[in-house]
């Protein structure tokens, strides 16, 4: 037990460190940055979970210890799958939206990138 309890204290303190170290970092337009910094708070309550199991594993007697390990771990792997599903769904409809938007726009929106003064057309016939 004491061997899956340091595996599992290890597993936390990576998985903390990389949910710390996404977090940290500025927002990015890039998707797939995008959805890794959505994930980094479910990473850091898997670390939190993974923790509790580590320290179960090293102070409670074996029966329990083993089960109530098996329950922290597989909570911190759903947790983060969870996350993962939620940040790559949003993601995903926040370009469909985007990519909707520059082939609905029209005018100036969709020929320059959003800038009026580099297109022929009259800004204010676009707006109103």
């Amino acid at each position: 037990m004491f061997v899956a309890a340091l595996v599992c204290l290890c597993a936390a303190a990576v998985t903390g460190a990389l949910g710390a170290w996404f977090l940290t970092r500025p927002p990015s337009p890039d998707y797939v940055l995008r959805v890794l910094r959505a994930v980094a708070p479910t990473q850091l309550a898997a670390a939190a979970m993974l923790v509790a199991g580590a320290v179960i594993g090293f102070v409670a007697p074996a029966p329990t210890s083993t089960l109530l390990l098996i329950l922290c771990v597989l909570g911190a792997v759903g947790t983060v799958a969870a996350g993962c599903w939620q940040a790559a769904k949003a993601v995903a409809l926040t370009q469909a939206r985007a990519q909707a938007d520059r082939q609905a726009g029209g005018g100036c929106a969709s020929e320059s990138g959003g800038g009026c003064a580099t297109c022929t057309l009259s800004c204010s016939d676009q707006k109103g």
